[in-house]
């Protein structure tokens, strides 16, 4: 394995590596991309093996026999996620690349036709599939038909290379799409910049061919740190907490029939915390890409959820723009 970039979520990266190694897993990091000098020096101290300056120079020792590598986990800035996923996927490396995809949906569609081209697996790091708490309500859906998502952060330097939509509401929108599986009828979206040149907070309301309605809120200028999924459907309320990787259902029973004695009567509800079973989602999100780079096996995030979650990111991103010009917030700051 190779991590290309070793900021904040590449540290993460080689993190699990190094653990899963140590564990005794079947896989080894043989090298590290990081284009910082001070960053790539203190990571030869700590890692003991080759930490290149550039994803070239990486490649060309590859190419020399000098390292073999067979996979790469791509963590750079999203802007640079095509130039190094590409380079990586043409160069015959399977590659598990930070989401989003892409900055745009030529980007992913080019991605994907050199995936299938070089028979390469490409998986998009959409870490929330692989938390517990969403494993845990596979057998609870039944046809929801309205979702709440709030993801709320604390202001951080990192990600601005995009606006909060592709930065943190995106997680949302995969889970909303691979649990509705319904074409999105209409978007309405509002957004503004606070902190940062780009969208800081935004509310969208999205509706699905289905007749399914999703509202989003996603904030990485908040004072609190807010992580959660709800949604509603016939008799049942489900509720996820992905920080405490914690799921609530909420049935609602039909009422008994009402007789001379109890001539009204209430439903009853019963509430229930079904059995999550633990584990760190990035440590499960790359295990399941290392099965897949062995078994050549289809990912659970492929590369097609990722582009339909950018697809409708951007789609949300012109509805922002559209509302910020009708109602002239095109230069809106505090």
């Amino acid at each position: 394995m190779a991590v290309l970039g070793a900021g904040a979520f590449g540290r993460n990266h080689l993190r699990v590596y190094t653990a899963l190694s140590k564990a005794g897993h079947k896989v080894k990091l043989a090298a590290i991309v990081e284009p910082d000098p001070l960053l790539r020096q203190k990571l030869q101290v700590d890692f003991d093996l080759p930490v290149y300056a550039s994803l070239e120079d990486c490649l060309s020792a590859r190419r020399s026999g000098d390292i073999h590598l067979d996979a790469a986990s791509v963590c750079v800035p999203t802007s640079a996620h095509f130039e190094v996923a590409s380079a990586l996927l043409a160069d015959g490396i399977d590659v598990l690349v930070e989401k989003p995809i892409a900055t745009s949906l030529a980007e992913a569609d080019a991605l994907i036709a050199i995936a299938r081209r070089s028979g390469r697996v490409l998986q998009v790091g959409h870490l929330e599939r692989f938390n517990p708490a969403v494993l845990a309500i596979q057998p609870y859906l039944n046809g929801p038909m309205f979702f709440e998502a709030h993801r709320l952060s604390v202001f951080t330097p990192r990600s601005l290379d995009v606006d909060v939509v592709l930065d943190l509401m995106v997680h949302d929108l995969d889970i909303v799409l691979s649990i509705a599986r319904s074409p999105v009828r209409d978007v309405r979206a509002v957004g503004l910049p606070i902190l940062s040149s780009k969208t800081d907070i935004a509310n969208v309301r999205l509706e699905f061919g289905s007749g399914c309605v999703a509202n989003f809120t996603a904030s990485r200028v908040s004072t609190e740190l807010v992580r959660k999924l709800r949604f509603f459907q016939p008799r049942q309320y489900v509720s996820i907490d992905y920080a405490r990787k914690d799921l609530l259902v909420i049935d609602v029973a039909a009422p008994p029939a009402p007789s001379a004695a109890v001539p009204t009567t209430q439903p009853a509800l019963a509430f229930s915390k079904p059995n999550v079973v633990p584990g760190e989602p990035l440590c499960l999100e790359i295990e399941s890409f290392l099965d897949c780079v062995r078994t050549r096996e289809t990912p659970r995030v492929s590369a097609d959820d990722g582009r339909a979650a950018l697809e409708v990111a951007l789609l949300i991103n012109e509805a922002i723009a559209a509302h910020a010009n009708r109602a002239g917030l095109l230069n809106f700051h505090l």
